[in-house]
């Protein structure tokens, strides 16, 4: 459902909410496209009329009220009159930090401003869909992107004008470089395609790796107590804790039944399993018993142990820290594979990449 709340003060050509456009991922870069970096943050359409100013967001709810930040630098940076898409980031001098962008987004006003001045926010631009009283959505993305580099060619930080090139070669260079500054890989826009809300009409292509992981619990589905729900992943560190990982989770209803009858053998107690609850403090990242998830409050995250013997080789794109930063995707089981050799190792590390190279100014703010 719609959100009903929004300026209505506002009078541009482009009027809130609007849903993003939206990439389909593809597994190459394509040829005879506009490319830019694929930013890792919350998609945000900023529409400002004057002093009114509004962050959309995915939902197409407003995001306003947790970047004020933002909403002073839009008023010093960016035209009176248009509506901008783009990507709010918060960017550190080891690159992109999500988790610090997931903690903005809290009820409590004091909090906000307190982080808004600790973890402060920046913009990152990349398509214009209206300025002045001149709907741009019909226009081609060129003719967009023109419009877009000629009215922020000067705009100081948090507000940024992301990279963009036609240079297909170029792109692929992007994609190996950005990602150890913490990019998630590369989007390609059509030359001459008009701006289409909701509409999966670009394309992303996205970093996917694989790893051997320890099967180490489970989750039940909420059908009911006898299909499986998720497995839950770990890796041994180098002085041999098994950290909990991710998770993975997309099995058709026949394969979760049939799996939760394949892991009851395994099923165990927690105090034979390496994440016994009473063995660990408050804080760490390991799940614990009954602990509540803080973005979905009141989700059970207790899980079945199992032991930890079977190996499953999984695809992830991105590491956030020592986890996988999304639901990882079931590959194919490894019985060639023991346990204990399912460690951080195996993991590729991209190479670290400053943020500041690929948009100036970026990150230089936290950097020191």
């Amino acid at each position: 459902m719609r959100p009903t709340r929004h300026n209505e003060r506002m009078q541009l050509p482009v009027m809130p909410p609007v849903a993003p456009m939206l990439a389909k991922p593809v597994a190459a870069i394509p040829p005879g496209a506009s490319y830019e970096p694929k930013w890792d943050g919350f998609r945000s359409i900023v529409f400002r009329d004057a002093d009114e100013v509004e962050f959309g967001s995915r939902n197409e709810r407003p995001m306003t009220r947790y970047f004020p930040e933002l909403v002073d630098a839009v008023k010093a940076e960016l035209p009176e009159r248009c509506v901008v898409d783009g990507e709010i980031v918060i960017a550190t001098g080891a690159g992109l930090d999500f988790e610090a962008l997931q903690q903005r987004i809290h009820p409590a006003v004091s909090r906000v401003t307190l982080l808004s001045a600790k973890t402060p926010a920046s913009y990152i631009a990349f398509d214009l869909l209206a300025l002045g009283d001149q709907d741009y959505t019909a226009r081609p993305f060129t003719e967009r992107r023109d419009a877009l580099a000629a009215v922020l060619g000067s705009a100081a930080p948090p507000i940024h004008l992301t990279p963009a090139t036609t240079d297909r070669d170029l792109a692929e260079r992007w994609f190996t470089q950005f990602e150890g500054a913490g990019l998630d890989g590369v989007v390609a826009k059509p030359l001459d395609g008009s701006y289409q809300p909701d509409k999966r009409v670009m394309f992303k292509i996205k970093h996917e790796r694989t790893a051997d992981c320890v099967v180490a619990g489970y989750r039940v589905h909420k059908s009911g107590p006898a299909a499986l729900g998720s497995l839950m992943l770990g890796l041994y560190t180098d002085d041999g804790v098994l950290n909990s990982i991710g998770v993975i989770g997309a099995f058709p209803m026949t394969r979760r039944r049939d799996l939760f009858a394949e892991l009851q053998p395994l099923v165990t107690t927690f105090d034979d399993h390496p994440w016994n609850w009473a063995a660990h403090e408050a804080g760490e990242r390991t799940p614990r018993k009954g602990e509540g998830s803080r973005w979905n409050a009141g989700k059970d995250l207790s899980f079945v142990p199992l032991r930890p013997e079977r190996v499953v080789e999984v695809r992830y794109d991105h590491m956030e820290g020592e986890r996988f930063r999304h639901t990882a995707q079931f590959s194919r089981w490894r019985p060639d594979r023991s346990a204990r050799s399912c460690t951080y190792d195996q993991l590729e590390r991209p190479i670290t990449f400053s943020l500041g190279d690929i948009v100036p100014g970026l990150g230089a703010a936290v950097a020191g």
